[in-house]
């Protein structure tokens, strides 16, 4: 969904990482039989305020701590990797839904037109600034939406450097809400007519994408310490979705990730259900993934799983195509 930098040469990575605000997680994920197959994975703690999704301000405060948790998870993983997909919390980023009447013929006017679009909204100068965009519905008048994601140049620096330290090459950076969602778009998991909805949970902040096709077309996140539950969240993003977006009723609904107290992801489940009038599944990386025998199937696990999935799908993909 968002790239903020990219290989040219097509093998896919050797690993995928996510770095997030309570833990590092690594997951080796290979080929089996024309299918992706988890070969190992391994999860490590972090200690409080080691790092601190933000996207005005410094996100890894304790960077020893990181690559040490990195370190170790890589151990436990049997893992060496060179080359890997990188997952980032949503909070180090701003997520733009923009729309042109008309479009540049070069690629390097509409880059431009885009930066100059989201410019006006962005908390910290456009110069400082990561842009990357792609293409989302296309209007029968010719108009054209794009999803824009922004980021500080230093704060994804950050998190690169983090695998800098141990000689990994981060080549393919991603939110984990967008790696969720391209989990289920890798994967075909996604209604062919209908619009559908996926909410991501983390401790610090719930993600909510509406996705029409494969295409992003709203997109909501809410840090931690907001007042609004998760079900009323949801509810108002329906509510401005049937009024805004000519929408009706979600196809399905998908909710993953880790809540903020034991239980929570299942009442908020419940919630959703008695709140949308459809079935809530659960978002699940195994659908698309074999495990090997060593590994159980846990919620914890499939919350670990889930982007470092999206990732290695996306990665495989681009490196087919490249």
């Amino acid at each position: 969904m968002s790239l903020f930098s990219s290989w040219i040469a097509s093998p896919p990575p050797d690993a995928a990482i996510e770095i997030a605000a309570d833990r590092v997680t690594v997951g080796v994920i290979g080929e089996r039989s024309g299918g992706l197959v988890v070969q190992a994975y391994a999860a490590e703690r972090l200690p409080p305020g080691a790092v601190v999704p933000s996207l005005t301000s410094s996100n890894v405060h304790n960077r020893a701590a990181v690559v040490g948790a990195l370190r170790a998870a890589l151990d436990r993983a049997g893992a060496r990797p060179r080359r890997v997909a990188l997952v980032v919390p949503d909070l180090a980023a701003k997520v733009s839904l923009v729309r042109f009447d008309t479009l540049p013929a070069r690629r390097e006017d509409l880059d431009q037109l885009v930066r100059w679009q989201v410019k006006k909204a962005s908390p910290f100068p456009i110069e400082e600034a990561l842009v990357t965009s792609t293409p989302g519905l296309r209007g029968a008048d010719g108009s054209a939406e794009f999803l824009v994601v922004t980021s500080r140049r230093d704060a994804i620096a950050e998190y690169e450097a983090v695998c800098d330290d141990l000689k990994i090459y981060a080549g393919l950076v991603d939110l984990a809400t967008f790696s969720v969602v391209n989990l289920l778009l890798g994967g075909g998991d996604y209604p062919a007519a209908g619009d559908w909805l996926v909410v991501h949970l983390r401790p610090e902040y719930t993600s909510i994408a509406i996705m029409r096709g494969p295409h992003v077309i709203f997109f909501r996140n809410r840090p931690e310490g907001d007042e609004a539950s998760i079900a009323d969240l949801v509810h108002q993003t329906a509510m401005y979705y049937q009024d805004r977006l000519a929408g009706e009723r979600f196809a399905r609904v998908f909710l993953g990730g880790s809540g903020r107290a034991m239980g929570a992801v299942e009442l908020a489940r419940q919630n959703l259900e008695e709140r949308l009038g459809v079935a809530v599944e659960p978002i699940d990386p195994t659908r698309f993934a074999a495990l090997t025998d060593r590994i159980s199937v846990t919620p914890d696990l499939m919350d670990v799983l889930g982007p470092l999935v999206g990732m290695a799908l996306r990665a495989r993909s681009e490196s087919v195509t490249a």
